[in-house]
């Protein structure tokens, strides 16, 4: 039987408060007539239910458990010790100050000390902590706590790249400004020349 994880805890006490779902598309109706429309006209009276079904896709990290997803690790890696790296895995995220997307790529790299993960994995923790609502300086900081605590690795590496529709669709209006957040820790964090390398990778990707 799976291990319960803290997160996994953490999830299922706000599913105890989640509101229905039809208290959902009410609050949908509601913000269409704060917004200056009728939600009962013929090309809004469905999108209550379109964006409720829409919010299930963007925000499915609330019913994920990155550490389950990292649970099953392969021991048997022939004495590979080197760095493992994913690059550009796709970010749509949403952030928590305006709910507005926050798009880009992911770079993550992992020194593996008694095993490896499927590379999968991976991706799939990316996705879970994107699927949230948050700032992207906390989900890069979230995929490396995911990666130390499933594994143990010698050391791990984020780097997101990612532009913010809060900047370019409303408040300053900079469509071409990337937001660039990094976490290392391990031989990444004290390594200077592995670091660099990391580096030179993304640069390359």
């Amino acid at each position: 039987m799976d291990a319960v994880t803290p997160e996994a805890v953490r999830l299922a006490g706000a599913a105890n408060t989640r509101p229905t779902r039809e208290e959902a598309e009410e609050a949908v109706r509601t913000l269409i007539s704060w917004a200056g429309d009728d939600p009962a006209r013929e090309g809004l009276i469905d999108t209550p239910k379109r964006v409720v079904k829409a919010w299930e896709e963007w925000f499915s990290g609330y019913q994920a458990d990155p550490l389950q997803a990292l649970g099953r690790t392969f021991e048997d890696v022939q004495g590979y010790d080197d760095m493992v790296m994913l690059t550009n895995i796709d970010v749509e995220s949403h952030c928590e100050h305006h709910l507005a997307p926050i798009l880009g790529v992911a770079h993550v790299a992992y020194l593996p000390q008694n095993s490896v993960v499927g590379i999968s994995k991976i991706a799939r923790v990316v996705e879970i902590f994107s699927k949230r609502m948050q700032t992207q300086e906390t989900m890069t900081a979230q995929i490396a706590d995911a990666l130390n605590e499933a594994m143990s690795p010698r050391g791990v590496a984020v780097l997101i790249d990612a532009k913010h529709q809060c900047m370019t669709t409303r408040g300053v209006h900079h469509p071409n400004v990337s937001t660039i957040t990094t976490t290392f820790t391990g031989e990444f964090k004290t390594d200077a020349a592995l670091k660099d390398r990391f580096m030179r990778l993304v640069e390359r990707a």
